[in-house]
């Protein structure tokens, strides 16, 4: 395929939005025309994998799916069309080798010149750096040598980038074991019983070293020579000098891969892959163990319960419970010694959470800042992001009175029809309504048009269907963000002086733009230098780009003289650690704003994280008197 098409892919796959063909042609370095043309030829063969439309384009991602299907099932006869590619084969066909081959029968059986397989040997050498294996060249002859754990590890991660490129990769894998699915339920359900919570997100990774070491297995390639330690939960007192109990997680991984993968582990690889499960998508549950003796203790629990109530108080939530503690103790346990061995596990939902839950995640920014400070443990945004959906899960925000949703039921009486009608309506509504008879009433559910046309009705049957309730609902949460957004758009005029408007961020990069917007919050004495360093590093710890288009950089600490938010905007985005980000917004608050952050925060992230409104602040936004003329639209185009 032509490198453009795939250089458009990739940049398209980064976000399920649209994108303008001038916003590609910025990022890519190119003309609209090479973008329209290369959106042609990704669809000129196969299944439609770019979708154009008045707003630009985007990627159907389960046609990129199919197309790779189509690709995997050619892909061992066919020679790969670029260098990546040709490196995935080579090193499969050197890992796999018992022996060294022949540099002239490769170039033959790959179908390349001898000079092209030269190059692509210099990039196996250079690809192999630092992962345990060298490549060793004795004349004509070429073989790769070091621990096989280290041979796994590199198939793994290629897998993994032939899959982000939409070739066949872990695909192929799973063709050749059919029974993976199959697997993968009974894995589910027998640690649970186990007691032990699984963690799907994660366990697809686990399951990519699973169906690597049983190819391996069948290759007489197995990890005897590499003795692994398991890692098991500390004895009890009461175990004395007993030897230890049979690990359960073994046992029980090694039962399943013979039954349903018919291969035997040896113990050094049914070790192995019990540790990686453990670690990375197996928690013993607090309340899995039967006796108060045998529940599992974490040695770390007063650490991550200081750590867990310094962040309930900067940020004025609230995160109590032994259990909890214990839990995010027991997966910190395990965070260790992943972050100890640089291997992370991976986490699918980290951009949706960086941008629909905005506070959370930075609540895991925040534990992870102080896992890094007390234990040295450093993570990267996919441990972020599961740290943030422990605290999340705990987490229980308390709506704000003014959220409340005030509901009346206008319908004829005619036996209990009203009152069932009003059941459903509670029941579909969720918490934060209140159902009442007079008004003042934020909505009213009728079943006839009512007389007063000034109040906001939904017409539902008398029996209300499914769709019916749904209108109710999609209303009511319409409302609560029209609240919030209006509460936000007042605040934001109010804290954005002046001077505190940037037209302009060409040529900097984040680092940059952060220090240009803090010196204007220094100038006016809203923050010191130390909040601007201290936004800085909060940056490199991980991106504050929760959104395409939009970024929110800050300090965590709530140091400033009183709440200001500095903003810069450009109609051509800046590289915001990989992600083009047209806004900047450095928020500071004073400790005596911390009630107001949570909210503020979230709701920013949520109003102009909509591709829509950023493009509106951007082209209204030309100055300070534009800035707020655009926010004063923004309010007031907001249904009343």
């Amino acid at each position: 395929m032509p490198e453009g098409w795939r250089r458009l892919v990739d940049e398209l796959a980064r976000s399920d939005d649209w994108t303008t063909a001038a916003e590609l042609a910025a990022r890519l370095d190119v003309t609209s025309r090479s973008i329209r043309s290369w959106a042609a030829q990704a669809n000129g063969a196969g299944p439609r994998v770019v979708r154009s439309g008045p707003d630009g384009y985007r990627l159907d991602h389960a046609a990129l799916a199919e197309r790779a299907a189509a690709e995997a099932e050619r892909a061992d006869e066919r020679p790969a069309d670029r260098p990546e590619g040709r490196v995935a084969q080579l090193v499969r066909r050197l890992v796999d080798a018992d022996h060294s081959l022949d540099v002239y029968e490769i170039a033959a059986a790959m179908h390349v010149s001898d000079s092209t397989l030269e190059s692509d040997l210099s990039r196996v050498r250079a690809r192999v750096r630092g992962t345990g294996l060298s490549l060793e060249r004795r004349g004509s002859t070429v073989r790769l040598t070091g621990p096989e754990s280290a041979s796994r590890r590199l198939l793994g991660a290629l897998l993994r980038e032939e899959s982000a490129r939409g070739r066949a990769g872990i695909a192929a894998l799973r063709r050749r074991f059919p029974e993976l699915p199959g697997f993968r339920e009974a894995l589910v359900a027998e640690l649970d019983r186990a007691g032990y919570a699984p963690n799907e997100y994660a366990l697809d990774d686990v399951l990519l070293h699973v169906v690597i070491a049983v190819d391996r297995i069948t290759r007489d390639r197995t990890l005897e020579a590499e003795p692994v330690e398991p890692v098991s939960a500390a004895p009890s007192a009461a175990d004395g000098a007993r030897d230890p109990a049979p690990d359960p997680v073994e046992e029980l991984l090694g039962r399943l891969v013979d039954d349903r993968l018919g291969v035997r582990l040896p113990a050094s690889d049914r070790a192995h892959l019990a540790r990686l499960l453990r670690t990375r998508a197996a928690t013993r549950r607090v309340d899995g163990a039967p006796a108060s003796d045998e529940r599992p203790a974490s040695p770390r629990s007063a650490l991550v319960r200081g750590i867990v109530a310094r962040a309930a108080s900067e940020y004025l939530v609230e995160l109590e419970g032994d259990d909890f503690i214990e839990r995010l103790a027991l997966h910190i346990d395990h965070l260790a010694e992943r972050s100890a061995e640089e291997s992370f596990s991976r986490n699918p939902l980290t951009a949706q959470i960086k941008t629909a839950y905005p506070l959370i995640y930075e609540l895991g920014v925040y534990v992870a800042s102080e896992l890094r400070r007390t234990e040295g443990i450093r993570v990267n945004d996919d441990e972020i992001a599961y740290l943030a959906m422990h605290l999340g899960a705990r987490l229980d925000r308390r709506r704000a009175e003014r959220d409340e949703v005030r509901v009346r039921i206008d319908a004829p009486a005619y036996h209990d029809l009203r009152e069932t009608l009003a059941k459903r309506v509670r029941a579909a509504a969720g918490e934060g309504v209140l159902l009442t008879d007079g008004s003042p009433a934020d909505l009213v559910v009728a079943v006839v048009p009512p007389v007063d046309a000034s109040e906001r009705v939904v017409l539902v049957g008398p029996l209300p269907t499914e769709d019916d309730l749904e209108r109710v609902r999609a209303e009511i949460v319409r409302m609560r963000r029209a609240r919030r957004t209006a509460r936000l758009a007042a605040r934001l005029s109010e804290t954005i002086e002046p001077g505190f408007f940037v037209r302009g961020m060409r040529g900097l990069d984040r680092e940059d733009v952060i220090r240009l917007l803090g010196d204007r919050l220094i100038d006016a004495g809203v923050v010191d230098r130390a909040y601007v360093d201290g936004a800085v590093e909060r940056e490199r710890m991980s991106s504050t780009a929760f959104a395409d288009h939009l970024a929110v950089p800050h300090a965590m600490t709530m140091t400033a003289t009183r709440t200001g938010i500095a903003i810069a905007v450009d109609d051509v985005p800046v590289d915001w650690a990989g992600s083009p980000v047209h806004v900047v917004a450095l928020i500071a608050f004073s400790d005596s704003g911390r009630a107001e952050f949570q909210e503020v925060f979230d709701q920013f992230v949520e109003t102009f994280s909509e591709r829509q409104n950023v493009l509106r602040l951007v082209k209204g936004a030309t100055d300070y008197p534009g800035l707020v003329a655009e926010l004063t639209r923004l309010m007031d185009a907001l249904p009343r």
